[in-house]
């Protein structure tokens, strides 16, 4: 074989290497990782974003949105006297915790949505039941009306409006939230399935640049 047509074979070689390595960038950049697993959707309309919040934690310290800045987390929204769906959420709830407890870039935000009932004592004893350190699983209260505009405008997990006292939020819904404070899942959080898938995902989220 000529010398001229060993040029050409590598040249061709190198130039499909090339090609090869650049269109596997393109679709990292599409989709999230080479030639693999798209991104997450990213939910609500163009610019969604939680929004600011200010909290109060089952510690008794007040939690905005500032410290979540920069991290993943799951947002869920309950009451400790359910007896319906939110003991089966919470315990559904403490496996996600045990996967991600020693992660510092992941928080889990339960939110009560029965402010009248559930004092920072009642929150304390509940979230020390479900083995949730303060540190990264905060248990939150607040003003109720604040508390449901941001379970319907914020996590979309709620598809109401506020309409006074009477005003009740009670859903299944956890929202998965990324670093830039945009929601990218929402699963059932009653559901083995949609938890399981949920866990899949906040890694996915913690890896996304």
């Amino acid at each position: 074989m000529s010398k001229k047509n060993v040029f050409y074979i590598i040249f061709f070689v190198l130039l499909s290497i090339a090609f090869l390595g650049y269109s596997g960038y393109v679709i990292k950049g599409e989709k999230g990782s080479f030639f693999g697993e798209e991104k997450l959707p990213i939910l609500g309309t163009n610019g969604h974003t939680i929004g600011g919040f200010s909290f109060v934690n089952q510690a008794g310290k007040t939690i905005t949105s500032k410290d979540v800045e920069g991290k993943v987390y799951v947002s869920e929204f309950f009451f400790t006297t359910c007896t319906n769906i939110c003991p089966k959420m919470n315990a559904n709830m403490t496996k996600v915790y045990a996967a991600y407890k020693d992660e510092p870039r992941f928080r889990i935000l339960s939110h009560t949505v029965d402010p009248e009932t559930d004092s920072i004592p009642v929150l304390k004893k509940y979230a020390e039941e479900h083995g949730a350190d303060p540190s990264n699983w905060w248990f939150l209260t607040g003003s109720k009306k604040e508390l449901y505009k941001l379970a319907r405008a914020g996590y979309m997990v709620d598809n109401g409006t506020f309409t006074g006292d009477e005003d009740f939020v009670h859903t299944q819904w956890f929202a998965l939230v990324d670093g830039e404070a945009r929601v990218r899942g929402l699963y059932e959080g009653t559901k083995k399935s949609d938890v399981d898938k949920m866990i899949v995902d906040i890694d996915r989220l913690l890896k996304e640049k």
